[in-house]
């Protein structure tokens, strides 16, 4: 591919209409011949998706006739070590303090969107409620880990 020089500067959006359109695709025809939807084609270039679900990627790679793993090198690399137990511990307890607050919201320690957060009931062999929260980003792959 002769654009591999900007390989660094372009992001996945940017890649995905580059070679949507060097094909000459609209976006109705890529969700076509990947079979994904208009909105989810959509969401990739407009840069709302930073890295993909497997499945997504495949399919995106069979629609652009690429490799997955040449899509893959334009999604957002996230370091997941940033999140230390201090800040995962201080996620579960404003998680288990606010848990009736309706307006509650926590961001992504990771990259400070905000997060989506839930309580699972569980219990335990003494049939005793365990409350753990839990808690997903909505746009890196930040998940709280029990």
């Amino acid at each position: 591919m002769h654009k591999n020089n900007n390989k660094n500067s372009l992001s996945l959006a940017q890649y995905v209409i580059q070679k949507r359109e060097s094909l000459g695709l609209s976006i109705e025809e890529l969700a076509d011949k990947s079979g994904l939807t208009v909105y989810e084609i959509n969401s990739i270039e407009q840069g709302m998706e930073l890295f993909l679900a497997t499945t997504i990627r495949q399919k995106l790679a069979k629609g652009l006739k690429v490799d997955n793993k040449e899509i893959k090198k334009y999604e957002k690399k996230t370091d997941f070590s940033i999140a230390t137990k201090a800040q995962n511990d201080e996620i579960r307890e404003q998680i288990l303090m606010n848990s009736t607050n309706p307006n509650f919201s926590i961001n992504c320690p990771l990259c400070g969107e905000k997060l989506i957060t839930r309580i699972a009931k569980l219990y335990d062999l003494e049939d005793n409620l365990v409350l753990r929260p839990k808690a997903r980003c909505t746009k890196c792959p930040f998940q709280l880990i029990d």
